[in-house]
């Protein structure tokens, strides 16, 4: 029989890392909830059709990396790659963009099938972030100092930020036809993936990432000097507000991202600390994604960030332990196995922040005192039959060079408050 095991690139995420993964949402979520985003929970499988239309059949993404099965009803579905697509699909489903505004957040796995490496697995996880109704390039300062003020609450300092704008379609669209006369001119110099690109988004040439065709990249012309006078005011009224705000930024204007659904503003923040895969958060513009399917026009603008990355960047020393039990139950005896249950249930109702780890499946006093110290717990609080018949506690500090004491039964509640500064 063969061994079992996790699929390649999907990962379990044990007990003794979730601290770190609830520390990093938690910290996130603290920033969402000051700029008053909601929060919306969107299903994992969607139509494969909704992904082909949206980012687009020439990507990376849906040619070679989604995840498509068909389901008994011969309808092809796709594990989410990505969670804007689904976001909007939602929106237009429910009537959320019809004469509103809407800043909403989402979080939780995506799927692609591409090689497993440091911070990018097949089975990854995002936070989402879009913003709905709004034209202006406010918003899309507001969602660059929103990523801003994530990097401080985590301590992130070796992170930078990039911006660029793809101007509108109409732009582009000039743009793409100066970029295909360019590359045509020095087709012997392109890689397979760029001839293809040639052919069907000669823009995706600029997100290559065969440094053989560097030069040739860097020597083709850019977008800004093409840009629409509509573009170009909106770009510096995002340049304005960050430099009001004092984030740092560098204009790349090779920065196009991988998905077709970007135009105007396109930004990334890249970190040294992962290698060759830098990036950590990303996002821009898509003013044109819901008109494409079929909805009133409505301007929108977002980002993505991957946790498995950020995780990797993140001090686990500076993160607080929220997994180690403060009181270790132990129970001696049939009676106080019985009335321990109902002790630590007390304590849960008199005091809602304690975490109390109850002793089950009997054992000497010995191995118990044993699982409480392994067990991380600041204090062992001891029932057996003596305690009961005086109807009190004996505790023993497990982390401190302070003396057992024993406390009646109505008082366990206020000592273990000042003990414990709840």
């Amino acid at each position: 029989m063969a061994k079992i095991q996790a699929i390649r690139g999907m990962h379990d995420i044990l007990m003794q890392d979730t601290p770190r993964w609830q520390y990093l949402e938690e910290s996130i979520n603290s920033i969402l909830k000051q700029y008053a985003y909601q929060e919306i929970r969107l299903p994992i499988v969607e139509k494969t059709e909704l992904f082909k239309r949206s980012i687009g059949d020439n990507t990376d993404i849906v040619s070679k990396e989604m995840y498509s099965f068909d389901d008994r009803n011969e309808t092809s579905l796709t594990l989410r790659p990505e969670g804007t697509a689904g976001c909007v699909r939602a929106g237009i489903e429910h009537g959320l963009f019809h004469n509103q505004t809407q800043r909403l957040w989402y979080i939780g796995p995506m799927f692609r099938h591409e090689r497993p490496q440091k911070g990018r697995q097949r089975q990854f996880h995002q936070i989402g972030v879009e913003a709905f109704g709004f034209t202006g390039p406010d918003i899309d300062a507001e969602q660059i100092l929103m990523c801003d003020r994530i990097w401080k609450i985590l301590n992130l300092s070796d992170i930078s930020l990039e911006i660029n704008s793809l101007g509108t379609s109409d732009s582009r669209a000039n743009y793409r036809k100066i970029l295909v006369d360019y590359f045509s001119s020095n087709k012997d110099k392109l890689d397979d993936d760029s001839l293809v690109r040639l052919e069907q988004n000669p823009l995706r040439i600029l997100d290559s990432k065969n440094p053989d065709m560097r030069d040739l990249i860097n020597e083709s012309p850019t977008l800004e000097e093409h840009l629409d006078s509509e573009s170009a005011d909106h770009f510096a009224g995002l340049k304005e507000i960050l430099d009001g705000a004092g984030v740092e930024y560098k204009v790349n204007p090779r920065l196009v991202r991988g998905l077709d659904y970007y135009g105007k503003t396109v930004f990334e923040w890249i970190t040294t600390q992962l290698g060759a895969q830098g990036t950590v958060c990303a996002g821009g513009r898509y003013d044109g994604l819901v008109e494409h399917h079929g909805a009133t026009p409505t301007p929108a603008v977002g980002f993505a960030m991957g946790l498995e990355r950020l995780l990797e960047l993140t001090d686990v020393s500076k993160m607080p332990d929220k997994q180690s039990p403060h009181v270790y139950l132990i129970l001696s005896g049939e009676q106080a196995t019985e009335r321990g249950v109902l002790l630590a249930e007390q304590l849960r109702d008199q005091l809602p922040n304690l975490r109390v780890l109850t002793h089950c499946g009997g054992g000497s006093l010995k191995s118990q005192f044993k699982k409480a110290d392994k067990s991380g717990a600041k204090l062992a609080l001891v029932l057996a039959e003596d305690e009961i018949t005086q109807n009190q506690v004996s505790i023993k500090f497990l982390r401190a060079d302070t003396p057992q004491t024993v406390i009646k039964w109505p008082e366990i509640a206020n000592f273990l408050r000042t003990s414990l500064s709840f």
